[in-house]
């Protein structure tokens, strides 16, 4: 079984769920507002009937006035439905707000992804970290949720607690007649024995349970988060209607739910927690069980004895055994939760730990100059870049300078560093070695929000939200329609949108509205590139931008290219040479370096160079007639 015998000291974990709170606080307010008020009806509910009933039951046994005990009987039946009506209100709102935070807690992180910077979330570790966040949640609630999910219950054990302090503290300043044989129990040693043993079998069987679900369970974590994924996956594989045309045409059901999915015994009767559960788990939580249940027996025990005695009445009785029996439940019950939290602070190692994900780059403070005549100058002066945790040079001496308005094509095999190139230039990383100069700036100094507003890209994994067709293009829920419009046509989507009965207003994809459409990659290609458009930032970047096209359609945007770019200075990468003709200039990588500059036919006639070579390379699938459609 894979282990995590880290247990964390008590300051510490209290550190952690303190920090949690606070967190959860700053996320929903309301919740501890329902937290506290289920709690007091829940904690000191109990204690209104029991002193009301104890009440009546003294006046049963002594005087029997009818109007007092009508008097009784009528405040303990409101009391009690007033106590009842609190509880079920109040606990209902407070279940409302925590299945809320279970929401919640996915806007902590989707607001800690919003502020990183790219580079941070594109590292394997950072994707690492959330995995396994979203594991423990999904496997046993630790984490964020499971801090929110028991404050009430926490407070409630507190108020629980101080209510039976209040009930029964009389019990051990009643005095038994001293001419009674069980005169010994007015002594302060046999009450401080009573007490010692009651709060020792209160505290010992919530540890025993402790041990029994918490220990175990967190030494468990990591197979668990492991059958969790396999589980997961398999479920969402089997129903993924993008794959299951190559399950049927390959029989992968009968591999997927068959071997694979018999070999995913995390949870199954012969895992390892299950036979924990059958074995020292199921002893352990029987212990204390059966702890509990002696505890109700001692305090039965004592305050019968006193009673007999003749330190008090039977109605006495009533009040002292519910009063003492909450208290110790209370007493159990919180430290069973100081367990279950203490245990919940080793996965919030896990939350804070992607929470305090530091920014590295460096934030300038220039803003960037907003030019009318879009006059932008950008330099890669000697440029070089490794990506975090590697050893292999991405870029490597990267020298270049953007002519204003001018089109330029990045070509080159993959791996050769046009997409790196692009990250760099966009700033999503900064160089290892070298600087990139805006208008003779090193773009650091320019204030990061400012600085990408001068780029508009189309990247080759692009994506779209299932929310309008107006918004997607926009990127907000107010926009210039007629101005969303023109880019769809200068896209080339006008033939689709005039299918589309609801215009701008149809969303795109199913999973937000039924009439929802469903488009190609080539349609939803187009939409990416009216949306760059829309941007209208003076730097346009295209990476693979027709990739998803057909020969017809991708001949008809680049038939539209000028008015496309217009006087924006275009950055075109592709694979296929023969669409590049159109650039003013075109730049070859090849191992991350570039290692050709020109126009196509200064390349092209350069029969030692690298794109003579990838031109012929690629020019024998073409026909003499694609080539003539695509080259115009």
């Amino acid at each position: 079984m894979a282990r995590n015998d880290t247990q964390l000291s008590w300051k510490e974990a209290l550190k952690r769920n303190v920090r949690a709170w606070r967190t959860i606080g700053r996320c929903q307010p309301k919740l501890f507002g329902t937290a506290v008020l289920p709690a007091v009806f829940d904690g000191l509910g109990p204690y209104v009937t029991i002193y009301l009933s104890a009440r009546i039951i003294e006046e049963l046994a002594g005087e029997r006035n009818p109007g007092r005990l009508t008097f009784l009987v009528a405040v303990c039946l409101i009391a009690s439905a007033a106590v009842l009506f609190g509880r079920g209100a109040f606990k209902r709102w407070a279940q409302v707000e925590k299945t809320c935070f279970y929401e919640g807690e996915e806007k902590i992180y989707m607001d800690k992804a919003a502020s990183m910077e790219f580079a941070l979330i594109d590292r394997q570790q950072t994707y690492d970290l959330y995995s396994q966040i979203m594991q423990n949640r999904q496997w046993a609630s630790y984490g964020l949720y499971r801090d929110a999910y028991y404050l009430s219950d926490l407070l409630r054990a507190l108020l629980q607690i101080a209510g039976g302090l209040g009930l029964s503290v009389t019990l051990f300043l009643a005095k038994v007649p001293s001419s009674s044989d069980l005169a010994f129990l007015n002594s302060p040693l046999a009450a401080a024995a009573c007490l010692g043993l009651l709060l020792l079998i209160a505290v010992a069987a919530p540890a025993l349970k402790n041990k029994a679900e918490g220990y175990y369970w967190v030494r468990y974590a990591e197979m668990a988060r492991l059958g969790n994924r396999q589980f997961g996956y398999f479920f969402s594989a089997s129903v993924d209607r993008k794959r299951y045309a190559d399950m049927r045409m390959y029989c992968q059901n009968d591999n997927l739910l068959g071997p694979l999915w018999e070999n995913c015994d995390s949870f199954m009767p012969g895992s390892a927690i299950a036979e924990l559960a059958k074995g020292r788990m199921g002893l352990l939580a029987g212990l204390s069980r059966t702890l509990s249940a002696v505890l109700t027996g001692a305090v039965y025990l004592f305050v019968c004895l006193k009673a007999w005695a003749g330190a008090f009445g039977v109605g006495m009785v009533t009040q002292y055994v519910g009063a003492i029996t909450n208290l110790f439940l209370g007493v159990s019950e919180f430290l069973e939760l100081c367990g279950t939290l203490r245990a919940n602070a080793s996965f919030l190692d896990t939350t804070f730990a992607y929470l305090d994900l530091p920014n590295e780059m460096y934030q300038g403070s220039l803003t960037t100059e907003k030019r009318s005549d879009r006059q932008y100058q950008v330099e890669f002066r000697d440029v070089s870049f490794k990506y975090p945790g590697s050893e292999t040079w991405a870029l490597r001496h990267v020298n270049m300078t953007f002519q204003v308005g001018s089109r330029l094509a990045v070509v080159g095999q993959n791996g050769s560093g046009k997409t790196t190139f692009i990250k760099l230039l966009c700033r999503l990383y900064d160089p290892t070695e070298g600087e990139i100069l805006l208008n003779g700036i090193d773009i650091r100094k320019y204030r990061y929000e400012d600085y990408i507003q001068i780029f508009s890209v189309v990247f080759q994994d692009f994506q779209l939200f299932a929310l309008p067709l107006g918004e997607n293009v926009a990127g907000r829920t107010d926009y210039d329609r007629e101005q969303v419009w023109n880019c769809l046509k200068k896209a080339g989507f006008e033939e689709r949108m005039s299918r589309m009965t609801k215009g701008l207003d149809t969303y795109l994809y199913k999973d937000l509205d039924k009439e929802g459409v469903e488009i190609s990659g080539g349609e939803a290609q187009k939409i990416a590139i009216a949306r760059a458009l829309y941007k209208e930032a003076p730097f346009l970047i295209l990476d693979e931008p027709t990739a998803a096209l057909d020969p017809i359609a991708e001949a008809e945007i680049y038939g539209k290219f000028n008015e496309i770019a217009t006087d924006k200075t275009t950055v075109y990468i592709s694979h296929r040479l023969s669409s590049c003709k159109f650039c003013d200039e075109i730049a070859v990588f090849d191992q991350g370096a570039v290692v050709q500059e020109g126009s196509h036919e200064e390349l092209l006639s350069d029969e030692d160079g690298k794109y003579y070579e990838l031109w012929h390379a690629q020019a024998q699938y073409y026909t003499e007639e694609a080539v003539r459609v695509l080259l115009g």
